[in-house]
């Protein structure tokens, strides 16, 4: 796993950015606003996912090692606007306790474990704060007031993104090739893609001539990966088509 904070300062994370995310639903003009950036959701939507994700990722940690996780919890959550930032601020406040009585090594089920990002509390942590940061973008959004991410968690969430959605032993079903991401504030990524899997790691100073790469701000980038942006917010060079193929990638384990 590509370096990331530790496990204490994960967890002030998710509490900073839920926070983040709290103050865009409040100054949303109306829990009905279209979400741009997620288009079959209104603002209600957004907060429902986010916070039921947050109960239901709770739950699994306090589950401990598992084949599957528990079911996620059916209930809709409040209609009205202080009533459903108090409910997120449940949610918020269970994944966060249930974290800490954990510990980073407590095992449990995840549907990266056969990746390169660790099946435990510690890779839940890591995976919650990157959700809720580009769910607040997404809020943002619904606002109309999108704010700059933190150029050290966006950093992060590159990594944490290519530790968990793009690793996997499944054979890549294309030819061998790899693709190089450079964030502009100087943090560079590797990933390898071949017969043995998806496989990301920093970059080498020596690496060869990649099949592609893709430059921009750790923003950009991170929300890319996580299909706000296009190719074309992006400066990419080499082959276009390794990108596509990437994105349309659904590999079976």
């Amino acid at each position: 796993m590509t370096n990331s904070p530790d496990y204490s300062a994960l967890l002030q994370l998710i509490d900073e950015r839920s926070a983040a995310f709290r103050s865009a639903v409040a100054a949303a003009p109306s829990l009905d606003a279209p979400v741009p950036s997620c288009p079959e959701w209104r603002l209600f939507d957004l907060v429902q996912h986010l916070g039921t994700g947050q109960r239901w990722w709770a739950a699994i940690v306090a589950a401990g090692p598992a084949e599957a996780p528990p079911a996620k919890e059916a209930a809709e959550a409040p209609r009205e606007l202080h009533a459903l930032l108090a409910w997120y601020d449940d949610s918020r406040a269970l994944l966060l306790r249930t974290l800490r009585e954990a510990g980073p090594e407590r095992e449990c089920w995840t549907w990266w474990s056969a990746g390169v990002s660790p099946a435990n509390a510690r890779g839940v942590a890591r995976r919650r704060v990157h959700e809720v940061l580009v769910h607040t973008y997404d809020a943002q959004l619904a606002a109309g007031a999108v704010k700059p991410m933190p150029v050290d968690v966006a950093l992060d969430g590159v990594a944490e993104f290519l530790d968990t959605c793009n690793s996997t032993p499944a054979a890549w079903p294309h030819e061998a090739a790899t693709i190089h991401y450079h964030a502009t504030e100087g943090r560079s990524w590797l990933l390898t893609l071949d017969g043995t899997g998806a496989w990301p790691a920093p970059l080498p100073h020596d690496a060869p001539p990649p099949s592609a790469s893709a430059t921009g701000t750790a923003e950009q980038l991170l929300l890319f990966v996580w299909g706000r942006l296009t190719l074309n917010d992006l400066k990419v060079e080499g082959d276009r088509q390794v990108f596509e193929r990437l994105i349309a990638w659904e590999p079976e384990e």
